[in-house]
């Protein structure tokens, strides 16, 4: 076994290497960029049981996901990684893919956000993994990511049903060192024995349904003997139910405790009920440490006698968000806080995130204020991306983010709703992944708004990842779709031409009707880490 340092995205690539997986699909969103990332630095050097494997990006998470099951239903591995708002863009080919005859392993690692370190909202996977009744195992450290992935995709072999990895933000983004086995070869091509089990007409479906509620039998055998789920007795009446990497801070307090409590650790799902109630069959308080969503304190309640009383988030007695800490929980273990020595008073500056200098972004955005100049109030929707700082000061030029492509179908609706000028601002990749659609609603409808696309030519936020287009190609996709090319603009988004570009806009925005507008120029790290290669590759040559 070899050692390495990783962290638990890192941890999670390798696990798939690994498993002698074909490919892996993502689409980049912190906490989970780092997964693919990895499998594209090192997926060659790491695939010793065979050719490397097929890894990409995507147009969005659903787009990956439907290309893993197209590696799965050739009977050969996949992963497809995403963040937990992405899998609500996945939810439809994931939760179908529960009732496929799956025979090549298919694992969905997905990375939680609590505390909403990067991310629009607190939402947990465990549940829609409840949701689609498959299986979901959820690491509390960097050796059981590698250990679990690898497991998943022998477990999606065995249940023929995908299988989910759970990461959050706080194991995702640590490093520790990670002991590797030996990598297994990769599979030969399958074809499926029925291919009636892949087609959800709804007679297939129907008898599809009906045999993955007969497999959940199964799934609670599975979770009530793996040693994932580890049960230790003791004598006193507090027990502690753990989930993923709570065990963690129930360990880093438990030694203060004049006694240690029954202990139920949960690291796969479904909920284990036969351990759960043997924990609390002489408890007279059960704990619950969970990193998300109150989501095993509401599971247990139907499992634990009334006698018995459940404390947690929904309880009080942890915060009912962000993430857990070693202090939340030494609170709730009803131990006095960790003295420490006084803090000294320190005046710092408030530092509000703001766009990098020099970023093209910015002068887009000066030209769209000078273009707004003197017109009534309007709406100004934006999307997720960089551009959604210039929300702050000193910019403060936009009044929506919701979630990916929202932009354009709010700008839209402003506009049916009699609100002009209404004016939609999405980046390039983000228009690649979930603008496109509500674009061509805009089309049909030659709705009175303007539509900006800032044209970085890469994915800025999560670290410069490539789009899936090159800027060249999307006047062409625009036109395409109906765009009328009187109205279909292509500027310069550089600060000596503001000027220029901002009365451009402006008539575009006085168009009654539709109009599209692409304010190009590379992002700036983009094109310093280029140039940066450049010298490289240069100098060694």
């Amino acid at each position: 076994m070899s050692a390495r340092v990783l962290l638990g995205d890192e941890a999670v690539a390798l696990g798939a290497l690994h498993a002698g997986i074909t490919s892996a699909y993502a689409y980049p969103g912190t906490p989970s960029t780092e997964i693919l990332e990895y499998i594209l630095q090192r997926g060659g050097a790491d695939a010793y049981g065979g050719d490397a494997p097929v890894a990409a990006w995507t147009a969005n998470e659903k787009t990956a996901f439907e290309q893993a099951l197209g590696v799965s239903m050739a009977g050969r591995r996949a992963l497809v990684a995403m963040k937990h708002v992405g899998l609500n863009v996945a939810a439809d080919p994931f939760v179908n893919s529960a009732l496929l005859a799956i025979s090549g392993g298919l694992v969905l690692a997905v990375a939680d956000d609590p505390g909403m370190h990067s991310s629009q909202n607190e939402q947990d996977s465990r549940l829609l993994a409840d949701f689609a009744r498959v299986i979901c195992l959820e690491p509390r450290n960097q050796q059981e990511a590698y250990e679990m992935t690898r497991e998943a995709f022998e477990l999606s072999e065995r249940f023929g049903t995908p299988v989910m990895v759970r990461l959050v933000t706080r194991l995702a983004h640590s490093r520790a060192v990670v002991r590797a086995g030996e990598p297994e070869a990769q599979r030969p091509i399958a074809h499926p024995e029925d291919s009636r089990d892949w087609i959800l007409l709804p007679a297939n479906a129907r008898r599809r349904w009906r045999t993955l509620l007969e497999r959940q039998p199964a799934f609670h055998a599975f979770t009530g003997t793996t040693p994932h789920n580890e049960l230790q007795i003791a004598p006193g009446p507090l027990g502690v139910i753990t989930a993923g990497i709570a065990r963690n801070y129930l360990r880093e307090n438990v030694a203060d405790l004049a006694e240690a409590p029954s202990h139920l650790h949960v690291g796969a799902y479904p909920i284990p009920a036969a351990l759960v109630r043997r924990l609390v069959e002489r408890l007279e308080t059960v704990l619950i440490l969970e990193d998300g969503y109150p989501y095993v304190e509401r599971a247990v309640r139907g499992l634990i006698p009334p006698r018995v009383a459940v404390i947690g988030r929904e309880s009080g007695h942890l915060p009912p968000d962000g993430e857990l800490t070693p202090d939340t929980v030494r609170e709730a273990l009803g131990l006095p806080l960790r003295c420490s020595g006084p803090i000294a008073p320190i005046n710092v500056p408030d530092r509000p995130p703001q766009l990098c200098a020099g970023c093209p972004h910015t002068d887009s955005f000066h030209a769209l204020e000078r273009a707004l100049a003197g017109l009534p109030r309007g709406i100004v929707t934006s999307d997720i991306g960089c551009y959604t700082l210039a929300a702050l000061p000193p910019l403060s030029a936009i009044d929506s983010c919701v979630c990916m492509g929202a932009s354009i179908g709010m700008a839209k609706g402003a506009s049916d709703a009699g609100v002009r000028p209404a004016v939609a601002v999405i980046g390039d990749s983000t228009f690649l992944h979930s603008g496109v659609t509500p674009l061509m609603d805009a089309v049909a409808a030659d709705t009175d708004m303007t539509v900006i696309i800032l044209d970085n030519e890469v994915v800025g936020m999560t670290g410069a990842q490539p789009t899936l287009l090159p800027s060249s190609r999307l006047p062409a996709l625009l036109l395409g779709l109906g765009v009328n090319p009187d109205h279909c603009v292509v500027l310069d988004a550089h600060p000596r031409r503001t000027t220029e570009n901002a009365a451009r806009v402006r008539r575009e925005i006085e168009h009654r009707g539709l109009s599209v507008v692409v304010a190009a120029r590379v992002c700036v790290e983009a094109a310093r880490s280029r140039k940066r290669m450049h010298k490289e590759t240069v100098g060694t040559s």
